[in-house]
């Protein structure tokens, strides 16, 4: 049997894309981005008669400050994110509504994050702004050998994954206001992840092997979108070394949630080319379960080292 081609995955899954969109918006809690930002702290900067930003200003933790300027740069490159799915979905019907949607929700997203970072001070805004310049400039680009099936597995793993992260920074700010604003934007990526993941749901029963071919890629290859930011290497192991986000989080909370709920190693329905690419999966799964393993351990003793260094110091 012939694979199906873009046009006709677009007009079959069309009918679940609209069932998701109106299950989405039903769900969805209407919020403002002002209601989350502790306003009373903002003060003028140099530029208005005030006094610029200093790093004693600043509340966050380094830790924090990574964190939330690494996922902020990622949300940031928003339009390059439309733009990538705009190539793979219609700009028609339900896929255009929700195309429309997610960009709206995701763009409110930034606007409440650089309003709580710039208002309370958190990092520094000269530093940010040319961070974000310079990511939006380089722009997202994706490979789309597999086109919409590869899409929406990538999303459906990568809105997990941000699920994640935002939620996990929350906690590392030690700011009630913080937590509040990013438990609100991890709620919301939930739902978004729930929308790509039933349709990658449904691919998967219209064509199998088509499917499992695109996730099996996008699990073993994945990267998450800001890996061309400024700093992100830096940043990201700052994250992994103190819990936001690391390769465990990433197979035990991300991965493996998805590949469940999709049953892919409880399926019968791959023929050759599905059940190469279902295989060649496992094996990343358990390369991957032993990179956990030493990475946690290796962490454990840096840790360790760390802590005893503070001790003999009296830190």
């Amino acid at each position: 049997m012939p694979d199906l081609t873009q046009v006709q995955l677009l007009t079959e899954l069309e009918p679940v894309a609209e069932a998701e969109l109106n299950r989405h918006l039903s769900l969805a809690r209407e919020w403002h981005p002002h209601d989350y930002v502790p306003w009373e702290e903002g003060r003028n900067f140099a530029a208005m008669g005030g006094v610029d930003w200093e790093p004693e200003q600043s509340q966050l933790s380094e830790v924090a400050k990574a964190a939330m300027t690494l996922n902020l740069l990622t949300e940031d490159n928003l339009p390059s994110y439309h733009r990538e799915i705009t190539e793979y979905f219609s700009p028609d019907g339900a896929w255009g509504t929700w195309v429309g949607r997610w960009t709206a929700e995701e763009n409110r997203h930034a606007i409440v994050m650089r309003d709580y970072l710039v208002v309370t001070r958190g990092v520094d805004p000269v530093a940010l702004e040319n961070d974000r310049m310079a990511n939006m400039t380089k722009g997202a680009h994706s490979d789309d050998l597999y086109g919409l099936l590869r899409g929406v597995a990538y999303v459906a793993v990568q809105e997990l994954g941000t699920r994640v992260s935002h939620r996990n920074t929350g906690k590392a700010c030690n700011d009630p206001v913080a937590d509040k604003m990013l438990q609100r934007i991890a709620a919301d990526e939930n739902l978004h992840m729930i929308f790509y993941r039933n349709i990658c749901g449904a691919a998967l029963d219209l064509a199998p092997d088509q499917a499992m071919e695109a996730i099996s890629n996008v699990v073993t290859t994945f990267e998450m979108p800001g890996i061309g930011m400024p700093n992100f290497r830096k940043m990201s192991l700052v994250m992994a070394k103190n819990g936001i986000y690391d390769i465990r989080q990433h197979l035990d909370d991300v991965v493996w949630p998805v590949l469940r709920k999709w049953k892919i190693f409880e399926r019968d329905d791959f023929t050759g080319r599905g059940a190469a690419a279902r295989d060649e999966l496992a094996l990343w799964l358990e390369k991957t379960e032993l990179d956990a393993q030493r990475f946690e351990e290796q962490r454990d003793r840096i840790l360790a080292r760390e802590a005893a260094k503070r001790e003999w110091v009296g830190v």
